[in-house]
């Protein structure tokens, strides 16, 4: 029986997430690719020896909830064939892991003739193949159209490389210098966190150090799960319903029902999608481990920082997704864009959550779950891909602020791709990169403006696959809050061939045409009337909004000349607008 001492054990669980922390650093350094190094789509972390989640670093939270049972899959493979110098990659979901451009790669570390723990990475790469370039076609029906699917296997093996495994990857990638590269990257910096964790270990320079170090980890999950029960345990109990759309279902289809209840009692919550609807075809659609890792993601939101994220905090939370639902497809079905659906399964638990925590969390936030592909080959011949997800699209009004504009969506954690980064790289030409005046949600507290994306295509012609989503349901307001604008998306907007498109398309554009991706606003928090005029006149200075929308949304009346509030007029209009309006509440 080991004592633990509660300073050792945070002074432990420190070093861990600076361990997984490091990961994140070297990889950045090192990789090749745009949506790695710029974007930061990869996740670390470090786990028991029998597999269960200790620590994560600076990450993609919905990818977290896929490490365990990812290396579950490896292990009900490989059994008790892992030996110290091994390395497991998988990237198949009907193996636990994402969709398959996520790869994941596994190192044990032993210590004292016994397996005490493994190094984890997830990462996103550019392409593995199938039919379209970048792997994320929202139209697949089955997941062998979606590129190379890579079963439980070792990269290396006792310290040796498997290059056949590596030439497989090579040789069905199309941008193999930059993908081999991501993989060379994603390798080492498993090397290098699995070498600091065996010197931490050494640091525990006293007799039956091994025993001591493992105690200490199941301590620090366990220590996980009670803190996340007391905080849960806080919470009010009390079961609420919410129900979202997916405009389609990636193949034309029409609008999916995303349907859930959440039940909190005492220490624990079910999180329900039994309401939803079943899934048809396309590949937006979700499964269990990604939906249970949205579900996750969503209620880490709501409770402490301080709780360290581990395997204890999923313990008091139950996912029900059942089998064949949007939520949780059957094999084989395709899985490229289930980072679409994701957005929306975070969006309906949250909403869940407002109507069980009212004053606590924000309106919806907006974006357009935008992802672009844009394929082409220069005069030599050489092939370029820009893949691109874009994340930051602000939150909506919460309870005593506006949502950020361009903020960043806490429950993706992407960070924003530089435009000076996707010229240098690619033959385009970024043409816009903006705000859209009078898009957000209006509210006390207004939602975060819709952004819009402009690309041109500089090569002779470029495949270009995109999926997009709110175009037919708008992100929610709140408590009299209201809706922010809709996503909308065009071929050469302005001008004679000007072109209205689809949420999710994949087709050629030709040199000098340009793509328009006008990404969804957030929802505003409260009435609009009780907005404060001297908020609203700040952003009609700033250009985020119209005299006209001040006016009519807001009821502030504003000079033109001098932006002043008119005081008096605005008191009357208000008093106008509100005997008018009838407000439709959501909840």
């Amino acid at each position: 029986m080991v004592n633990i001492n509660p300073v050792k054990r945070e002074l432990l669980n420190n070093a861990l997430v600076t361990i997984a922390d490091n990961v994140m650093v070297m990889i950045v350094r090192t990789a090749r690719s745009s949506n790695v190094k710029n974007s930061l789509d990869f996740s670390a972390a470090i786990l028991d020896g029998d597999g269960q989640l200790v620590a994560q670093g600076l990450a993609v939270p919905v990818h977290l909830g896929s490490m365990m049972p990812a290396l579950k899959g490896c292990l009900d493979y490989f059994g008790d064939d892992i030996a110290d110098g091994d390395m497991l990659v998988c990237n198949d979901p009907y193996s636990g892991c994402s969709h398959l451009n996520d790869v994941y790669m596994y190192k044990p570390v032993f210590a004292g003739g016994r397996r005490i723990a493994w190094i984890g990475i997830i990462l996103h790469h550019s392409d593995l193949g199938g039919r379209v370039a970048g792997g994320n076609a929202a139209d697949s029906n089955e997941i062998f159209e979606e590129g190379l699917r890579i079963p439980p296997a070792k990269i290396i093996e006792e310290g040796k490389v498997n290059n056949t495994i590596l030439r497989f990857i090579e040789f069905n990638t199309r941008v193999p210098e930059r993908v081999m590269a991501d993989i060379r990257a994603e390798m080492s910096a498993i090397e290098l966190a699995a070498k600091e964790l065996e010197k931490l270990v050494a640091q525990w320079n006293v007799t039956g150090t091994v025993t001591e170090f493992c105690a200490y980890l199941t301590d620090l999950i366990d220590y996980s799960e009670r803190l996340t029960r007391a905080q849960i345990r806080l919470l009010p109990d009390g079961e609420t319903e919410f129900t979202e759309w997916n405009d389609d279902d990636g193949i034309g289809g029409p609008p999916v029902k995303i349907h859930v209840k959440l039940i909190k009692k005492g220490d624990s919550i079910t999180v329900d999608f039994s309401g939803t609807d079943r899934r048809v075809g396309g590949a937006v659609h979700s499964y269990y481990v990604f939906t249970a890792s949205c579900a996750y993601a969503a209620i880490r939101t709501v409770l402490d920082l301080g709780i360290p994220s581990n395997a204890g905090f999923y313990r008091p939370i139950e996912v029900i997704a059942p089998v064949g639902t949007f939520v949780n497809a059957r094999f084989p079905a395709a899985f490229g864009s289930r980072g679409q659906s994701g957005y929306r399964i975070r969006t309906v638990v949250l909403g869940a959550l407002v109507m069980l925590l009212p004053n606590r969390l924000t309106a919806c936030t907006g974006g357009s779950e935008f992802a672009i592909a844009i394929s082409t080959h220069d005069d030599t011949g050489r092939r370029s891909l820009h893949l691109e997800f874009h994340n930051n699209t602000g939150h909506g009004g919460g309870p005593d602020r506006d949502g950020q504009d361009a903020g960043p969506n806490c429950i993706g954690n992407l960070a924003n791709m530089p435009v000076e980064f996707i010229e240098a790289e690619n033959p385009l030409r970024v043409e816009r990169y903006a705000f859209m005046p009078d898009t957000e949600g209006p509210g006390q507290y207004r939602g975060a403006l819709g952004i819009v994306r402009e690309y041109r295509i500089l090569a002779e012609e470029a495949m270009v696959q995109v999926r997009q989503d709110r175009f037919l349901h708008a992100p929610w307001g709140v408590f009299a809050g209201e809706e922010g604008a809709c996503a909308r998306a065009y071929l050469n907007r302005g001008t004679s061939k000007e072109e209205v498109l689809p949420s999710k398309f994949i087709r050629t554009l030709r040199r000098g045409d340009v793509f328009c991706a006008e990404m969804a606003a957030s929802g505003g928090y409260g009435n609009a009337f009780e907005r404060d005029p001297a908020a609203v006149a700040e952003d009609v200075m700033e250009q985020k909004m119209s005299l006209s929308r001040a006016r009519e949304r807001y009821g502030v009346v504003i000079d033109a000349a001098t932006n002043e509030v008119d005081a008096v007029a605005t008191a009357r209009e208000r008093k106008n607008k509100r005997a008018e309006s009838v407000h439709t509440k959501r909840p």
